[in-house]
């Protein structure tokens, strides 16, 4: 399967099982034999995938180094970033080096950012290797890091060469961080497909379709970055749930509560938030819960609302005094909704119980 997202760089993203071993053939296409590439990747998938590629890159000619930081939201900061500056001078890349993302969203984020920052800019190749990074932050372009004060308040936009998605490496994802992807996999389906969502409410055993269901989300994002790339229009509609879930992130500390299960919860708020409002048909928030239940992920936090509200005063999603609310009409059908911040709070309220 292939997709070709049309932005300011022009790339494809290739889904295909078993594709890992041939990484350095397709950057053989993009980049001259002798070219230095460095490899970022965490300490979780290091022992699983690092030498795999190495060789395959080192095998189509491509002068590798790697490096590997602690695995974990915590490591998603400008300290981090630093190291791998300092691992790139070491190697003496220059511009018309690139840098390979290995693993999931929180390596895509600071590769791709170090990538963009680095000799004010670079080119880099995005590998995820988490269900999460495969249908969401590995395509569009956004790279970035955490500050204490919110989530990816720091980064760039900047365009991968080239994504390689290989389904197989779901297969040695914990069970917490496959639910944790399916989090935003069931926000797809809340965002623009019914049908989506549908199957993945009928389907016992996801294995079967899991590229289907990869292809059917990166497609959709495709489209809206393609039509928004710069995230100033249709593109907030891909956070759906993110700003309750980013604030739920910053008040665990960024440990603990993972980025796709604080999405789910946030999805359930807003739902509840919208049917209060008028905004959003009734029962929408249950069928999401449900959903959410089936996949092992969370529906509810025990922050008190007034925290988590106070947790969105750095959502970037804010504009001045307001704050763009992403909701829904219904399953498959969003749209943003600019609202006071002073109304937040009393909006909210009862939309955690």
């Amino acid at each position: 399967m292939e997709l070709t997202v049309n932005t300011s760089k022009r790339y494809t993203i290739r889904i295909e099982r078993g594709a890992l071993d041939r990484i350095g053939a397709e950057c053989a296409s993009l980049f001259p034999p002798g070219t230095k590439a460095v490899i970022v990747t965490d300490t979780h998938v290091a022992p699983l995938y690092l030498e795999r590629v190495s060789t395959s890159m080192r095998n189509a000619g491509f002068d590798v180094t790697s490096c590997a930081f602690p695995a974990g939201e915590p490591s998603k900061r400008l300290s981090t970033i630093e190291g791998i500056y300092g691992h790139m001078a070491q190697a003496h890349i220059t511009r018309s080096d690139f840098v390979v993302a290995l693993g999931g969203g929180v390596t895509g984020d600071m590769a791709g950012f170090a990538a963009a920052s680095y000799l004010r800019g670079i080119p880099f190749v995005q590998v995820p290797t988490t269900l999460l990074s495969q249908v969401d932050s590995s395509v569009g372009g956004k790279t970035g890091v955490d500050l204490p004060q919110g989530k990816n308040l720091v980064g760039a936009f900047w365009q991968p060469s080239f994504v390689l998605i290989d389904p197989d490496t779901l297969k040695t994802l914990p069970p917490h961080f496959f639910a944790d992807g399916m989090g935003e996999v069931i926000k797809y389906g809340c965002i623009k497909s019914r049908a989506l969502f549908d199957l993945l409410a009928h389907t016992e055993d996801l294995e079967p379709i899991m590229d289907d269901v990869i292809y059917r989300c990166v497609d959709i994002k495709r489209n809206v970055v393609e039509h928004d790339e710069f995230d100033t229009g249709e593109r907030a509609l891909l956070n759906f749930g993110h700003t309750f879930g980013h604030a739920l992130e910053k008040l665990n500390h960024y440990e603990g509560l993972s980025h796709g299960a604080a999405v789910g919860i946030g999805m359930v708020m807003m739902a509840r938030l919208g049917e209060k409002a008028g905004w959003t048909a009734a029962g929408t928030a249950d069928t999401i819960a449900t959903i959410l239940k089936k996949y092992h992920l969370p529906v509810h936090s025990d922050f008190p609302l007034s925290h988590i509200v106070d947790a969105t005063a750095s959502d970037k999603k804010s504009i001045g005094s307001s704050i763009n609310l992403v909701l829904l009409e219904e399953i498959g059908q969003s749209f943003v909704q600019k609202v006071p911040r002073s109304e937040l709070a009393p909006l909210a309220e009862g939309c955690n119980e």
